[in-house]
């Protein structure tokens, strides 16, 4: 569906969350891996560059995950990511929930043993591990007019303060009603509160139909002015 709708020179901006709480989370990494194989044999000329990943929230969760034989508190860490759903995710990398949580309270040697064997497991992958690696804190296009991030951003920051605030939603993206650091529209991938679509407002968008939390998948294609030209929905 999606690749019916591609023109030359589109850029492909996804906005993250790529894991989730329930199963599917290879298959998911798998398939956006396939899709931009097949996008990028296609006669039309795309380049590695057409292609964005923003890092979501649970990637950074996951990426805590990885280096949690450096916190002060692992076993607290650990409840923390298997209550925020990170368990479907260490399990698809071969662990039981169960078993991460006892080994988050077994001592540093434990921890760097485990999370160097996730990390292996992860490449054990094809593209797995580049992927993860390679994620973008934001995107904006060429020209300055459009800014993508995952969850929000803080008006009262500048663009380079922002931080973990792309990745958690602070609850004020609504809120926003002018233009962002020079951004004229911003554009964001997930709703904490599930709100829906949200593509008529003149400085914010948002494109979260609940995909993982009942509702559908969305892709919308916007105009280098960030009107909306079309949009498709799985």
């Amino acid at each position: 569906m999606l690749l019916d709708k591609l023109y030359k020179k589109d850029k492909l901006v996804y906005l993250g969350n790529y894991f989730g709480s329930n199963d599917g989370n290879l298959e998911t990494i798998d398939e956006l891996l396939r899709s931009r194989r097949e996008i990028m044999s296609m006669p039309s000329v795309y380049m590695p560059e057409d292609f964005v990943y923003l890092r979501g929230a649970k990637e950074e969760m996951f990426s805590k995950l990885l280096q949690l034989q450096f916190a002060p508190n692992p076993g607290e860490v650990m409840d923390w990511l298997l209550d925020h759903g990170m368990g479907a995710v260490i399990e698809a990398y071969g662990t039981k929930a169960h078993v991460a949580r006892a080994i988050s309270r077994e001592g540093t040697l434990s921890i760097t043993r485990w999370t160097n064997g996730l990390r292996r497991e992860i490449y054990n992958h094809a593209g797995h591990g580049d992927l993860l690696k390679h994620l973008r804190r934001a995107a904006f296009s060429r020209d300055g007019k459009l800014l993508f991030v995952h969850a929000s951003v803080d008006t009262s920051r500048p663009l380079d303060m922002q931080k973990d605030q792309f990745w958690w939603d602070n609850g004020r993206f609504d809120e926003i009603d002018g233009p962002f650091s020079g951004f004229t529209k911003v554009i964001r991938g997930y709703d904490h509160s599930n709100g829906g679509l949200s593509l008529d407002r003149a400085h914010t968008a948002t494109v979260d139909s609940g995909c993982g939390r009942g509702g559908d998948l969305s892709a919308v294609c916007f105009s280098a002015e960030g009107e909306v030209l079309d949009r498709i929905t799985a």
